[in-house]
């Protein structure tokens, strides 16, 4: 009889908008394997290059508040007018595969699943100066028509927060950023509280 896969470990990520979150995220689960990734449902639009089911499950308003009523989130936020939330059937479904779990949420979504699960692990993006992070967001402002102002508004409050956080990664230079982020998952994969029942299974100790 096969045995049942253990539960991944949650690893939640939080940077300000234009850190460079998604890249390091993407580029740590292609370097490294058996890591999933929670996709969150939003009412946004879709930008450039994203795929549905791939990147988020893009939904109206009206499915999301549906959703809401129905207590399928297990944390949700309304961030520059969209709504952004992560579903607990998709959450369960990636644990119980046994992969370990990267998790896109802001500061409220991180302390909601820090409450809901304990056990899980955060990791706070932070860009090397708030300057550079200006100059990051202007380039985006073009194509997005984002207020950048506003955006710089709440990067300050978030970078506030990050001394709440398990680990922060300065993501001065990409690679270095992301394997750092790899480091993080390495440790706690050899952590003596994930390590130990598996001895004791085989060492019977």
């Amino acid at each position: 009889m096969d045995s049942v896969p253990e539960k991944g470990q949650i690893f939640v990520v939080t940077a300000p908008s234009g850190s460079g979150k998604t890249t390091l995220i993407d580029t740590a689960r292609k370097n490294i394997g058996g890591v999933g990734y929670s996709i969150s449902h939003t009412t946004r639009k879709p930008r450039e290059g994203e795929v549905n089911g791939l990147h988020y499950y893009f939904i109206d308003r009206v499915e999301f508040e549906n959703m809401i009523e129905a207590h399928e989130f297990v944390e949700w936020a309304l961030v520059y007018g969209q709504l952004y939330g992560t579903s607990i059937s998709t959450l369960n479904r990636e644990l119980c595969s046994g992969k370990d779990l990267l998790m896109d949420v802001d500061v409220q979504g991180a302390k909601e699943i820090k409450r809901r699960f304990p056990e899980s692990l955060s990791i706070f993006i932070l860009p090397p100066s708030i300057e550079i992070l200006r100059e990051r967001l202007k380039r985006r402002s073009t194509d997005e028509g984002i207020n950048i102002d506003l955006r710089m508004k709440k990067a300050v409050e978030e970078i506030q927060r990050c001394r709440d956080y398990d680990f922060i990664v300065v993501n001065d230079d990409l690679n270095q950023a992301a394997r750092e982020i790899e480091a993080i998952i390495t440790a706690q994969r050899a952590c003596r509280n994930r390590r130990l029942p598996l001895v004791q299974k085989i060492f019977h100790i």
